[in-house]
């Protein structure tokens, strides 16, 4: 399970996930006094969703590696979630008024990056055991 490159990267976006609950996306002036100067993963309630669903379809995809097909699908579903959560971040910054990106907002990308190299390594894995049962 570990032994395979896209265990590390899956595990790695699950990771980054988790940490985005305590680093903000985007500091700035808020429009109203209701909303808080850092836009983190607790800010609202479909960001807290989406961020817990992509943490954990990462997780789950690390044990599916017996079933290689599921686990592309899984991982790929964990790449759209990943694209919705940024768009939803995206949307959030019109409550802002000035502020800037934080540093810290490179996690949400990287949880990006790490679900392609999965899903490459998966596609390796799959495009290896077909060549291997081709020798049989």
């Amino acid at each position: 399970m570990i032994q395979r490159i896209q265990s590390v990267w899956l595990l790695l976006a699950a990771i980054f996930a988790a940490i985005t609950f305590s680093v903000p996306f985007y500091v700035g002036t808020p429009l109203s006094a209701d909303i808080a100067p850092q836009l983190t993963a607790k800010s609202n309630m479909l960001l807290i969703v989406l961020t817990v669903l992509t943490g954990l379809t990462a997780f789950a995809s690390i044990f599916l590696f017996e079933n290689r097909k599921l686990q592309l699908k899984v991982a790929v579903a964990g790449l759209v979630l990943t694209l919705a959560l940024l768009t939803d971040y995206i949307l959030q910054l019109k409550y802002f008024t000035a502020g800037a990106f934080a540093l810290s907002c490179v996690l949400h990308f990287g949880i990006l990056g790490l679900y392609i190299l999965a899903i490459r390594g998966i596609r390796k894995d799959q495009k290896l055991i077909k060549s291997l049962d081709r020798l049989r």
